[in-house]
């Protein structure tokens, strides 16, 4: 807010509070000569937690744009997990999936880079995404999505294949029963992960509540469950909790913060409030923010924590 000030100071968001998901002004970072005009401006002018959609426990939704929130400090996220729009004309109440692939690639390149200012020097970078799309054009989004993900600043560490199961995306066979022009279509989709600087976690609780079990079969890299009908859900597009469930307990420690930056209808809220986590969803829609406090009020475990959200 002022860019040419270097004498900021911290303003405490409530007593004895500052909140590290708040940034810069937004956060209550205000020099000592601007702070009587904040507030002859009134307190509104500062963000507090009244501004989320939802908050409960360790969980927040914001109803806000990824590329124009000013509420997530720098350096202030353990591990994002998310599934971006996939540009495949997907039905969503308010966001057009069907731009060009050239813009869609501008988008994606936008908003990781976002994502990798948020996260903590040793954050994680958990990435669902299509294998490839044939709308519209045969397109290799998984690599070109990663390749634009370590353009943006990340590292990559390993890529884990996951299979749907009951989820077929199906839609053309091309020449049927004849070598003219077939498609193949793989039925699965990928979990990229990647990391900001340094891969081994230093920060945080140190706790981890993955079993002997879960570790073993999901350090393997392929993974099968079955995905989300849209039906039972409400969203054109969602993924089961099961996914960033297993994401959480794999890549993240007990306690710490993790950020789904398109929410949708909040599988990864619901498996933060399962798992201990401090949960934040960006979702631009006001319906996909109603669907997700539905859910996590319905499926989330809330009151396994007491303590304040900092």
């Amino acid at each position: 807010m002022f860019p040419d000030c270097t004498c900021h100071r911290p303003l405490l968001c409530r007593p004895g509070v500052n909140d590290p998901f708040f940034s810069g002004y937004e956060h209550g970072f205000v020099c000592p000569k601007y702070f009587t005009a904040c507030k002859q401006r009134s307190i509104g002018d500062i963000r507090l937690e009244e501004d989320f959609f939802y908050k409960r426990g360790d969980l927040r939704i914001l109803n806000e744009d990824i590329f124009t929130t000013g509420a997530i400090r720098s350096g202030s996220v353990d591990l994002v997990i998310t599934s971006p729009p996939y540009n495949v004309d997907i039905q969503y109440n308010t966001h057009n999936d069907r731009g060009s692939y050239e813009d869609y690639l501008v988008f994606s390149d936008t908003w990781m880079r976002r994502c990798h200012d948020w996260l903590k020097d040793d954050g994680r970078f958990c990435l669902n995404i299509p294998l490839d799309k044939n709308k519209g054009g045969q397109q290799s989004v998984g690599a070109d999505l990663t390749t634009i993900a370590k353009k943006a600043g990340f590292s990559y560490h390993t890529t884990i294949v996951w299979n749907e199961g009951n989820i077929s995306r199906r839609t053309a066979w091309g020449s049927w029963v004849s070598a003219s022009a077939p498609y193949v279509i793989a039925p699965v989709e990928l979990i990229v992960v990647l990391y900001k600087n340094t891969w081994k976690k230093t920060s945080g609780s140190r706790m981890s509540d993955i079993s002997r079990d879960e570790f073993m079969a999901w350090t393997n890299g392929l993974w099968t469950f079955n995905g989300e009908r849209k039906t039972k859900i409400g969203h054109p597009a969602p993924f089961p909790v099961e996914l960033p469930l297993r994401c959480m307990k794999l890549f993240s420690f007990v306690g710490d913060t993790v950020l789904d930056p398109f929410m949708g209808s909040g599988s990864t809220l619901v498996a933060a409030s399962i798992c201990n986590r401090r949960g934040l969803g960006i979702e631009i829609d006001t319906r996909y923010c109603e669907i997700a406090q539905e859910r996590i009020e319905r499926e989330g475990r809330l009151d396994y924590s007491q303590r304040p959200f900092i």
